[in-house]
């Protein structure tokens, strides 16, 4: 069973946020759904969705406050990170942090950052296992 089902976010522009996120869930291996005032992108059972604000003033949001902090994609590869971080940059996302190794968390974490127009931040990670030593 998956760890959660769905994530819904609210973003200020629906078309301008489908254009952000789409190309950079597709890289992800997600499949588009769209609906009449949403659009969801699936990985196996779980959902990410995106609706459009009820409120259009409450744009955006800001990093640090209550609510939203980031979402984490764990992916197989350093390479893969700089791929969807050149992916998201192409398509007007903004760069938070550049890849990089994050020694603070141990010395195999490499990760990005990027944020979109919404103020939604994402984190594209790299953690492989330690390797084990042979006794």
């Amino acid at each position: 069973m998956p760890l959660f089902d769905h994530l819904g976010i609210s973003v200020h522009d629906l078309p301008r946020s489908i254009a952000q996120f789409d190309p950079v869930m597709q890289a992800l291996g997600c499949t588009r759904q769209d609906a009449d005032d949403s659009v969801s992108w699936y990985l196996g059972e779980e959902e990410l969705i995106l609706f459009p604000a009820r409120e259009a003033d409450s744009a955006p949001h800001q990093h640090g406050r209550v609510g939203w902090q980031h979402l984490a994609f764990a992916v197989d590869s350093r390479a893969e990170v700089d791929r969807l971080h050149a992916i998201a940059l192409g398509v007007g996302w903004t760069a938070v942090r550049e890849p990089k190794l994050y020694p603070r968390f141990n010395d195999r974490y490499y990760a990005s950052f990027v944020e979109d127009d919404n103020g939604i931040r994402i984190e594209f990670m790299h953690n492989p296992p330690r390797e084990s030593s042979a006794d």
